[in-house]
Order: structure tokens, then C-alpha cells, then sequence
């Protein structure tokens, strides 16, 4: 699998509504074609709800989760 960068999740997720689940951005990052290591990524982050941007990004790159 290849790596993934910051900017690939961010294209994956052009046009979310926060907050959201993780099923939904899932499901926006295949609608927005998104490669299946991305896709793959946000299904394995473990995050129930994303309130932003920046809280996609720390869970998905190992920022830190909420308590």
C-alpha cells in the first residue's frame, strides 16, 4: 500500500459537512474517488465522529484521538 499524504485525504474529502461520522466520509472519499488506500485509511481509523478537518487529520496521521 502506498503511503498517503495530508492533501490526498483532504482531496478525498472536497465538499464534507462537519461534524460528521467516519461512514460518511468513508463513503464521500469514494464518491469523490478517492484511491483505496485512502479510502481504507479513514474506514481503519477507529473515529466515530469528526468534528473538522484537523480532527480527520489527527486521527488518520496519528495526531491523537480524543479521550
Amino acid at each position: 500500500m502506498a503511503d498517503i499524504s495530508p492533501i490526498d485525504v483532504q482531496k478525498a474529502l472536497k465538499g464534507a459537512e462537519y461534524p460528521a461520522s467516519g461512514e460518511d466520509l468513508v463513503s464521500l472519499a469514494k464518491s469523490n474517488g478517492a484511491d483505496d488506500s485512502v479510502v481504507e485509511k479513514l474506514r481503519s481509523s477507529g473515529s466515530k465522529r469528526y468534528d473538522g478537518p484537523d480532527d480527520v487529520q489527527k486521527t488518520v496521521f496519528g495526531g491523537g484521538g480524543k479521550s
